[in-house]
């Protein structure tokens, strides 16, 4: 009889270990809500980060648990992978941060009806055929969240003029929607206060390629600024590590892009954001507070732009109540920002999103960016 029960008791923990290694939400740990990085780091300054302080926001303050996940290998099978893993680890909600995710979150959406997906700067589909064609579709269950990065190029680039630069750069990354509306949006804003001043402004505009820190962009920067340009906006993740390296090394000026990152250098004198961790905080109230979310967001891409706190330029200093985020600029000042803020808000000022472009790579030609901008005080140079 003992042996009996020994051998039973046996069965029973083998029982266990194997339902918790296939059911391990069963026996360990569950969280709820999950966001999956791209190919970054949690840390990385950009969509990964500010998403994810979104996410900590939300769920410290209503104690709801939560976990991120790294993907083992930044593709669509690597994606939906982590995806996978999350849901196992019982995620309702899971939070995709960026354009590299649409076709995984495409997959994940009907793999998962009753997972709530909160996709950023993307809408699902499948991929590109050779033809460049795909399928969009936004199922209920997701919400596909984009923002306005015209607007806050717009700003970055008025302040840049009004502050006195008249030699400006932009280094994009990929010439993806998000990319080329910032740098779309730059060039109306140095227009506009060109204009008001009554200056001519050159501008050297150029996409790496990437989103990486390496040498040959900082080389790329390292020749702008000893062309005679003296700020360049740095629009491409990583590409803004080797942007501020040069610019550091020539006593030269940077403006970062999605988060504040006048914490990554000094040379940064502003930074042209997006609210991601408002926005996603906005969507995570839908699910578990107003109950709005089907009405709202599911199933539908929503912008988020200067009217609802989707986009600006920084005008805090963390840890630093008494802080004056406009410390960097010559003269440009909060107030000068928010009359211009104010103007975006009212949609007195509406900058273009999007033009013409022939080139299948999605680079501009000077003639493309000067006529489809209306500039006349900008004269931009593309970069090749």
């Amino acid at each position: 009889m003992k042996q009996l029960k020994k051998v039973v008791s046996i069965a029973l923990v083998f029982s266990m270990l194997v339902g918790c290694s296939l059911f391990f939400t069963a026996c360990g740990k569950t969280y709820e809500i999950a966001l999956i990085t791209d190919k970054g780091n949690i840390d990385d300054k950009s969509f990964n980060q500010g998403a994810w302080e979104g996410v900590v926001e939300f769920a410290k303050a209503n104690k709801i648990s939560h976990k991120y996940y790294k993907p083992e290998e930044a593709s669509d099978a690597g994606y939906l992978a982590s995806i996978d893993l999350a849901v196992k680890g019982g995620a309702k909600v899971v939070v995709t941060p960026g354009f590299l995710f649409e076709v995984a979150v495409y997959e994940a959406q009907t793999k998962y009806p009753d997972v709530k997906f909160i996709l950023l700067d993307g809408a699902p589909h499948t991929p590109f055929d050779a033809e460049g064609k795909a399928t969009f579709e936004t199922k209920a269950n997701v919400a596909s969240v984009m923002y306005a990065e015209e607007q806050s190029g717009y700003l970055a680039g008025y302040a840049a003029v009004k502050d006195g630069f008249t030699k400006l750069g932009f280094m994009g990354g990929m010439a993806v929607p998000a990319v080329q509306a910032f740098g779309y949006g730059y060039l109306q804003g140095a227009e506009a206060a060109a204009n008001e001043l009554g200056v001519n402004v050159d501008v050297k505009y150029h996409y790496t390629g990437n989103f990486e820190e390496n040498d040959t962009n900082k080389a790329t920067a390292k020749t702008m600024f000893e062309g005679g340009t003296e700020v360049i906006f740095a629009c491409g993740g990583s590409v803004g590590k080797s942007v501020m390296s040069a610019a550091d090394e020539a006593k030269k000026f940077v403006i970062g892009v999605d988060v504040d990152q006048r914490y990554d250098s000094a040379t940064v004198i502003t930074s042209a954001t997006k609210g991601l961790g408002a926005s996603v905080v906005q969507v995570l109230e839908s699910i578990y507070k107003t109950n709005d979310f089907d009405s709202v967001y599911g199933g539908k891409t929503i912008y988020f732009n200067a009217a609802n706190e989707g986009v600006g330029l920084p005008t805090i200093v963390i840890g630093d109540a008494n802080g004056n985020a406009f410390d960097r600029f010559k003269s440009f000042t909060k107030d000068d920002y928010v009359i211009v803020f104010d103007s975006l808000v009212k949609g007195t000022v509406a900058p273009i999103r999007t033009i013409e472009v022939s080139a299948k790579t999605g680079y501009a030609t000077d003639d493309e960016l000067t006529n489809g901008l209306n500039l006349n005080k900008v004269t931009v140079t593309a970069v090749q």
